[in-house]
């Protein structure tokens, strides 16, 4: 879906998910970082999708200004990866282990939540 940015004048991608599907992703995010590996950050995120090392790929809906991630969403249909937005930088980061917010994270594999992870992308 697009949605515009609050700055009205680029427009950003944006894939709004229920809250319990927000809850999911953040499992499977907690659960690959203890047992698989996660890039994070917007750059470190990119490198793993043009690599085709991705597997998910989830950003931040609160990223200023958002042109940041604005790439993301056409590298990954060109990959064809599954991307999802969660609503803040704050909870993605946590989840990912960081104690600062981070504007996305790509999972590279997924270790023990691989079954969920699948769960996800059907």
């Amino acid at each position: 879906m697009l949605a515009k940015s609050h700055f009205n004048s680029f427009p950003i991608y944006n894939i709004l998910i229920p809250m319990t599907d927000t809850k999911k992703i953040l499992e499977v995010i907690e659960l690959a970082r203890e047992t698989g590996k996660l890039r994070k950050g917007v750059n470190e995120t990119t490198k793993a999708i043009e690599r085709g090392e991705a597997k998910l790929v989830v950003n931040a809906q609160d990223v200023t200004p958002p042109e940041i991630v604005m790439h993301l969403k056409p590298l990954c249909d060109e990959k064809n990866i599954k991307i999802f937005t969660v609503e803040s930088k704050l909870e993605l980061g946590r989840a990912a282990g960081i104690q600062v917010g981070t504007t996305s994270i790509a999972i590279v594999d997924a270790g023990e939540a691989k079954k969920k992870l699948d769960e996800l992308l059907k």
